[in-house]
């Protein structure tokens, strides 16, 4: 889908539990599937506590949610796109179980999701909602994945 852009990628697994299944590579691919502008990104998987204290301390919602993305240029004319995605291993295993996929389906699901809000997409309204999931399912396609949303 989208052309090769440059892409620097930092990976941290404080919480390692993922580390194995999620490798860099696999996630690197993920990433620059979704990518429509050259990027700096960081992708850190944490644990429910950490996951906790950022959205609490950020988004002032005292519960970890799977993932959280700190985007630092998508309303600057940065040509260059920054951002730290964080995504909560304990959530991320539950939401799949609950979902019945597998973690590692979900988890590049919310990678794809990640890397689009840091690039300015959205879906505080129906119609971005649409968009980016519309974006996320072609995305997701060119990787071999199934609909997230079926």
């Amino acid at each position: 889908m989208a052309a090769k852009n440059k892409l620097s990628l930092s990976v941290q697994y404080p919480d390692p539990r993922l580390q194995t299944v999620l490798t860099r590579p696999l996630l690197r691919k993920a990433v620059q599937a979704a990518l429509f502008f050259p990027a700096e990104l960081t992708l850190r998987f944490v644990d429910a506590e950490e996951g906790r204290t950022l959205n609490r301390d950020y988004r002032g919602k005292d519960y970890a949610t799977n993932v959280l993305t700190f985007a630092y240029t998508e309303d600057t004319d940065a040509e260059v796109t920054q951002a730290d995605i964080i995504f909560c291993t304990d959530v991320l295993e539950k939401e799949a179980a609950e979902q019945s996929k597998t973690v590692l389906e979900h988890a590049l699901h919310l990678v794809v999701h990640g890397v689009l809000h840091a690039q300015g997409y959205d879906h505080e309204s129906d119609e971005e909602a649409e968009e980016m999931e519309a974006l996320e399912i072609e995305i997701l396609a060119g990787l071999g994945l199934k609909n997230p949303y079926q």
